[in-house]
């Protein structure tokens, strides 16, 4: 395996020495010869009872008759497989068996009809696998009208985990339904059908927005899933317990808590259909984490502070380290659980454009403030946001990762309707540009500072909203903090940070406000104006979602300078625009005044 403390050592080895798997399945058949009777997952039941545990051999035979069904429904190498569900036993099953024979596309279920229509569009999808009317009979609904609209070849209800009543008989009109559990039956576990997947053919489509929040689908090929996976199997030791909470169309959930757990014999224990969105799960956590012995989970920056919150009634001493990835964690934060449970956090970076993990604290070796160390076979650094030179370290700039993990591109649907994978312009000679801002120092360990994008420019003046952030999330009130630009007449723009905080603290925006114009680096860092919210904005797949927080910004100035005008905000090619209900006769005068601020305006129509 790797030295995480020192990569080159590790890349002494060549990676093509490393014997890897060549697909997913490839890998979930050397687990199940590996650890055959060994328990692979458990699907909790209602009310995290003790659910139903499979082996990794009873695993391999549920993947390959469920892949070979899929197969004789159609599905090729070429093909997009969709699955709409929360979390469940037979998505886990699902997904590797579309895999092995197609593309998985795990969708989230919470996103408009007509976005999960136009992600279905892009991908070529043929066949759709959703949660039954069992499990989400809106959902299941949803998915008929999809399959007829988009004329699917074939629609496939699951069925929930636990104890089941007879179900129900599915019916529609102009589409094949079915229970995938049917299909599946009815087919050899012995062997896959197909010929199995090469290391560079397209595994999965993960649909991701950065900070834009505009869905785009970015492709992996299970060379990248494997490498990963392998990658990040070592620090969490052998015959790891590991909790699954995140929602399976997280790139997370899928390498980290499914595919990792196969190179050392690792337990999954699955949450249920909520995962961390569930409120019933924060109480009943240490219990779990005792009953089933967790040794390590996965979760965002919220997840801890919520359980910080939670008093420790279980013996919680095989839990040895958790990872916070997909938002900065605020110190407040990890200090906070690490008091309160003496479990250390270890902080990640990585993103779906580079197959989930790129960077980590090693457990037993922090560092504070930063986001990990490179793990072995990638690349990280910083360079010029103007030409692309390399930084030396310590210097900030674009953060830029090559290596196995980077994506071949997004979905790019051609002309006359051919699909292809491009990188749209995000990778170059190998480099994927994260978008993100920050350096690499000495020992090759990572810092974020902000996103490009994301940059707050006051009178020509860069801010980086990471540096109104900290000031405000030292507040020991605050748990979350995120900084954007509000347009000004006279700077451009100014900072301004929205913020959650604890239950009851009572704080107000403008005591904040105070609080952080001591403690930043610079004046123009300090922010003109704090807003308490009840909670952040954040993507589909929860990363900060800052351009609804600037388009509400706008809104605010709109408001303040024409208090007695309506106005909404919408977002047009990634850009907030106004538009102000306001009469023919008061027009010029309106123009007037919003004409002082940059950002686009319109009056609405009348």
């Amino acid at each position: 395996m790797t030295t995480y403390l020192d990569p080159a050592a590790a890349e002494r080895v060549p990676l093509a020495a490393r014997d890897l798997p060549a697909s997913t399945y490839a890998l979930l058949q050397r687990a199940a010869e590996q650890h055959g009777d060994q328990v692979a997952h458990t699907f909790l039941g209602p009310g995290y009872t003790d659910g139903r545990p499979v082996t990794y051999k009873m695993l391999r035979q549920s993947v390959t008759r469920t892949a070979n069904a899929l197969h004789r429904l159609g599905v090729t190498r070429r093909n997009a497989v969709a699955l709409l569900s929360t979390n469940n036993g037979e998505m886990v099953t699902s997904l590797l068996a579309a895999e092995a024979v197609g593309i998985a596309q795990p969708i989230n279920p919470a996103l408009a009809p007509d976005a999960v229509a136009g992600l279905l569009q892009v991908a070529g999808t043929t066949v759709l696998i959703a949660a039954g009317p069992e499990i989400h009979p809106q959902l299941w609904q949803l998915a008929v009208g999809l399959g007829r609209r988009l004329r699917l070849d074939a629609v496939l209800a699951l069925r929930p985990d636990g104890p089941r009543d007879q179900r129900p008989e599915l019916v529609a009109e102009d589409v094949r339904v079915a229970y995938l559990e049917d299909l599946a039956a009815a087919e050899t576990g012995d062997r896959l059908v197909a010929p199995p997947p090469l290391p560079q053919e397209a595994a999965a489509y993960f649909h991701t927005g950065g900070t834009t929040g505009t869905p785009k689908l970015a492709a992996h090929t299970h060379a990248n899933e494997v490498f990963t996976a392998w990658s990040a199997a070592e620090t969490v030791g052998d015959d790891p317990v590991l909790f699954g909470g995140l929602p399976m169309f997280h790139v997370n959930a899928v390498v980290l808590s499914t595919l990792v757990p196969m190179f050392v014999g690792g337990h999954t224990v699955w949450s249920g259909p909520l995962g961390w969105r569930d409120p019933a799960l924060y109480p009943m956590f240490w219990k779990l984490v005792e009953q089933h012995r967790i040794s390590t989970m996965s979760a965002v920056p919220t997840v801890y502070e919520q359980l910080a919150r939670v008093p420790v009634d279980a013996d919680v001493s095989s839990l040895k380290f958790v990872v916070s990835g997909a938002a900065p964690l605020p110190a407040a934060v990890r200090e906070g659980f690490e008091k309160h449970t003496s479990v250390p956090v270890c902080e990640g970076y990585g993103l779906t454009e580079a197959t989930c993990a790129s960077a980590r604290i090693v457990p037993g070796h922090p560092r504070p403030g930063s986001a990990g160390l490179r793990m072995p076979y990638q690349r990280i650094r910083a360079v010029d946001p103007a030409d692309g030179t390399p930084l030396p370290a310590g210097r900030t700039g674009v953060i830029t990762i090559s290596g196995p993990s980077v994506f071949p591109g997004y979905v790019v649907t051609g002309p006359h309707g051919a699909r292809t994978l491009d990188p749209l312009g995000k990778v170059t000679d190998g480099w994927l540009d994260t978008g993100d801002l920050g350096y690499v120092d000495a020992d090759g360990y990572v810092y974020l500072t902000g996103r490009l994008k994301d940059l707050i420019i006051r009178g020509g003046h860069n801010i980086e909203p990471a540096v109104v952030e900290d000031a405000v999330r030292s507040h020991p009130a605050v748990t979350g903090a995120s900084a954007v630009g509000r347009p000004d007449p006279h700077a451009g723009e100014v900072p301004v940070c929205y913020v959650t905080v604890r239950p009851g603290a009572g704080v107000t925006g403008d005591e904040l406000v105070v609080w952080a114009a001591g403690r930043v680096a610079e004046p123009a860092a300090a922010p003109k104006a704090v807003y308490v919210v009840s909670e952040l904005p954040i993507t589909a797949v929860g990363k900060d979602f800052k351009l609804a927080l600037r388009a509400d910004a706008v809104r605010r100035v709109v408001q303040d300078e024409l208090p007695d005008v309506a106005v909404t905000v919408e977002i047009e090619d990634g850009t907030p625009v106004a538009e102000i209900n306001v009469a023919d006769d008061r027009m010029a005068a309106a123009g007037s005044v919003l004409g002082r601020y940059s950002f686009r305006w319109r009056q609405a129509t009348r």
